[in-house]
């Protein structure tokens, strides 16, 4: 994996959904929204200076946010942070880097 670039798409993995949990209160915090449904669907990662996490996410009826989620490396011992959001997305949108 080169980094600094993104991976190819890959369906959610029960991994992925915990990722996506974890900062969904922060997601419902900054949308002023409550997700009654909230299936991550598909991801990619890019390799910084910890790893990003760009998830797709189901929040009803093909509605979708895509999430951007920083992983800090393991040593700096910090948690996982939603470091941004797209609203008004498809079930076939493309996941990109923002």
């Amino acid at each position: 994996m080169m980094p600094g670039g993104l991976t190819e798409a890959k369906p959610a993995t029960p991994e992925i959904q915990e990722i996506a949990n974890e900062v969904k209160p922060q997601l419902e915090e900054q949308t002023n929204e409550t997700y009654e449904e909230f299936e991550a669907v598909e991801y990619k990662t890019q390799v910084v200076a910890g790893i990003n996490y760009y998830i797709k996410v189901r929040v009803g009826h093909n509605s979708y946010i895509h999430l951007k989620i920083f992983k800090p490396l393991p040593q700096q011992r910090q948690s996982l942070t939603l470091t941004g959001y797209q609203t008004d997305k498809s079930k076939d949108d493309e996941l990109k880097g923002f």
